[in-house]
């Protein structure tokens, strides 16, 4: 059993959840919790590492997660609170090697994001893309990480079933080829609701602090609105990707 912080499994634990470069470097994230457990199961993934307090190991779910994924190194609550990114620690995490899903020959619904910064904003719209059946997301400059743990607990196992792709926007480019490339603005744009999402196209996401810079707004074929009241400014990203993605999920649906 793990009894000291100072462990070095702790510590590598600890660096995962803090260091974007030192999680790049290592090829490796960490997920938290039973759920993400199960997620991990559902995606055949097989654990770098494994780490439970004894009453989770001795829990019924715990015993049969172990049964599918192989054993846990056992670590006191103390511990597992200095190696947790949450408030209130899971029983239970685990050291996940980043595995790429292939990226479509053939996508007809994309998410392209231009420096969304805010890992909340990221997961959840990784949440709602998964949902709404895109068939990836690229990820253009000034992105947060995608395996920032607030970003991981956003998504709910987006991150382990939807192809990401971080790219300069020259590779974003030729990736979009071919599609209606809809950029979403506060005002002025064709009304979400009266574009026809059966054609390929990409959702173009700019940024929380400033919107789309200038290689998004060169990339887009047209603009989109979602129609508020005036006194609105605009829409957080996360949300109004998530409108304008179902739009698409429900016409192809209908059609």
């Amino acid at each position: 059993m793990i009894t000291s912080r100072s462990n070095p499994q702790v510590k590598h634990v600890r660096r995962l959840q803090a260091d974007r470069r030192y999680r790049t470097a290592e090829r490796s994230f960490v997920v938290e919790g039973t759920r993400w457990l199960r997620e991990t199961v559902a995606a055949s993934l097989v654990p770098r590492a494994l780490f439970a307090t004894t009453a989770w190991i001795a829990s019924n779910e715990g015993r049969a997660l172990l049964a599918a994924l192989g054993p846990a190194v056992p670590v006191t609550d103390e511990v597992m609170t200095a190696m947790s990114d949450t408030e209130t620690a899971p029983g239970v995490l685990a050291v996940l090697p980043m595995v790429a899903r292939p990226w479509p020959t053939t996508p007809s619904l994309l998410a392209i994001l231009d420096a969304v910064g805010n890992p909340g904003n990221l997961g959840t719209i990784l949440r709602a893309a998964a949902a709404a059946g895109a068939d990836g997301v690229l990820l253009g400059p000034g992105c947060v990480d995608a395996y920032n743990p607030k970003v991981v607990r956003g998504s709910m196992g987006a991150v382990l079933r939807l192809p990401l792709r971080p790219a300069p926007w020259e590779e974003i480019a030729d990736l979009a080829a071919g599609l209606d490339v809809w950029l979403a603005v506060a005002r002025e744009g064709v009304v979400y609701t009266a574009v026809d999402w059966r054609r390929p196209a990409a959702v173009l996401i700019g940024g929380e602090a400033h919107g789309a810079g200038n290689a998004a707004q060169r990339l887009a074929t047209g603009r989109v609105t979602i129609p508020m009241r005036d006194e609105t400014e605009s829409l957080n990203a996360a949300l109004a990707a998530g409108i304008i993605l179902f739009e698409a999920a429900r016409q192809r649906a209908a059609s």
